[in-house]
């Protein structure tokens, strides 16, 4: 047990090893919400369809549904499946890389490189992989000291930023609520980016998110092997 005198130092120790942990945590969570955004924006720009904003496909999908198209319904339930077994490959990958990111952001640059390769006459292929990618990267961060972090998808950011914001303006001063304009930010300016680059580039700018996805796996790299297993899936 530590002397009394001692202990005020290991709680602050201890409370400036979560300030970074949580600082360096949000930097990775933008990170890979500008590569979320940058390549829903490539794939929707290119193809028409969502490549990780899964809300808008099922209300898509619901519309077709409606209209009686069984072409559309047939693709976009293909689309949105693609989706949940990218999720699913995400933890299976996760798990078998012992948690780092690096085997993981390799797997999604991969995909994304081979979707940039795809021939243009069909593009489904393409979009396919690329959705797998964005499914596995929801592997990469699940939560920064506790708090849920989404990376493909942002209403849930919004959602919690929006009452957290309620909760202030009748007093309560929690914390954690602001971070989430983090992810939003990323993916917006991410979509800015990709829809730039598919403009030159068309679905070829893909190449673009399979180097960025890359490069945050190196960067990854130098990230404590004890905060990445706080902030990745169990």
């Amino acid at each position: 047990m530590l002397p009394s005198s001692r202990k005020p130092y290991a709680s602050a120790a201890l409370a400036h090893r979560r300030l970074w942990r949580g600082r360096v945590g949000l930097m990775l969570v933008a990170g890979l919400s500008v590569l979320a955004g940058m390549t829903d924006a490539i794939g929707f720009m290119a193809s028409g369809d969502f490549v990780s904003f899964m809300s808008g496909n099922t209300t898509r999908l619901a519309v077709a549904i409606s209209a009686g198209d069984l072409g559309l319904t047939a693709r976009l339930l293909l689309l949105v499946a693609t989706f949940i077994l990218g999720n699913a490959l995400g933890v299976v990958v996760s798990r078998l890389g012992k948690r780092r990111a690096l085997p993981l952001l390799l797997c999604i640059a991969a995909l994304l490189c081979a979707a940039a390769l795809w021939p243009l006459a069909d593009t489904l292929p393409a979009l396919l992989a690329a959705i797998v990618a964005m499914g596995m990267l929801n592997a990469a961060v699940e939560e920064v000291n506790g708090l849920p972090v989404g990376l493909t998808y942002v209403t849930g950011a919004l959602s919690r930023f929006g009452r957290g914001l309620g909760r202030w303006m009748l007093g309560e001063r929690r914390n954690g609520w602001r971070v989430q304009l983090i992810p939003w930010t990323g993916m917006f300016v991410g979509a800015v980016i990709g829809a730039l680059l598919e403009q030159q580039m068309g679905m070829r700018a893909l190449w673009v998110s399979g180097v960025l996805a890359g490069v945050l796996g190196l960067v990854s790299l130098k990230i404590p092997r004890r905060w990445q297993l706080s902030f990745m899936p169990r």
